[in-house]
């Protein structure tokens, strides 16, 4: 499915999509799309969502890793990822 930008950060959701599909096609952590959006559930056809620049490296995280190890601290972590949760093959911002 092609994806295209309404304005250079904003986009309309299409019919069937998630946030994790929206996530993955636009190069961004699923749990970060939804808290730059402010969402608690599932995205609607026809939702517009902003979609924020993805201006850190993307690295999926390997088993013994850590939060320290990859961001410098837990709170850079949360910061950059929009969540606390961290776990093996999970999409994040270094």
């Amino acid at each position: 499915m092609k994806l295209s930008l309404l304005k250079p950060q904003l986009y309309r959701v299409k019919k069937g999509q998630t946030i994790c599909s929206v996530a993955a096609a636009f190069g961004l952590p699923p749990r970060f799309l939804a808290k730059e959006n402010g969402l608690s559930a599932e995205l609607w056809e026809g939702q517009v969502i902003f979609i924020p620049p993805a201006e850190r490296n993307l690295y999926t995280v390997r088993g013994g890793e850590s939060k320290s190890l990859l961001c410098g601290s837990a709170e850079n972590f949360a910061q950059r990822n929009g969540t606390r949760c961290f776990y093996p093959a999970q999409t994040v911002f270094l």
